[in-house]
């Protein structure tokens, strides 16, 4: 004697468990597809994030001279004269816009501002650059940039 197969000792409250399961289990599988899940929003850069940003822009400036007051620095001592600013200015420091003001804009001995030297041989204020540097770090497609 056969003995009965699965399907064939299916009562009525099986057969209509089955599709409600598999409804069940689809609808499990597209919310926890990355896809249709919802996904957190990204969170903002923080003030430090932005400050770092600005001093790692000049660090990495090739080919670039920054001036302050009357003598020429590449970008990784600009960047070093900058984080010592940072230290001595403390709290006074809260955000990216006060790190331009009070660290990169200029020299707080002699009053002198300072600026940029390209390659290509045009100047721009340190601060104007900067503050162009800043808002090219806000825009929600970093692939656009700013000429220096």
């Amino acid at each position: 004697m056969k003995r009965p197969g699965p399907m064939q000792h299916a009562t009525r409250d099986t057969i209509a468990y089955r599709p409600r399961m598999l409804l069940a289990w689809l609808l499990s599988a597209l919310l926890l597809t990355p896809g249709f899940a919802q996904q957190p929003a990204p969170t903002p850069p923080t003030e430090q994030q932005k400050i770092d940003y600005l001093i790692a822009t000049v660090a990495t400036l090739h080919g670039a001279s920054f001036i302050r007051n009357g003598s020429a620095y590449d970008g990784a001592q600009a960047a070093a004269h900058m984080r010592l600013k940072l230290r001595f200015a403390g709290s006074r420091v809260k955000t990216a816009e006060d790190f331009i003001v009070y660290c990169a804009t200029g020299s707080s001995v002699s009053g002198t501002r300072y600026s940029i030297r390209f390659a290509d041989g045009h100047s721009i204020d340190a601060a104007t650059f900067l503050r162009g540097r800043l808002a090219v770090f806000r825009t929600p497609n970093p692939g656009t940039s700013v000429r220096p």
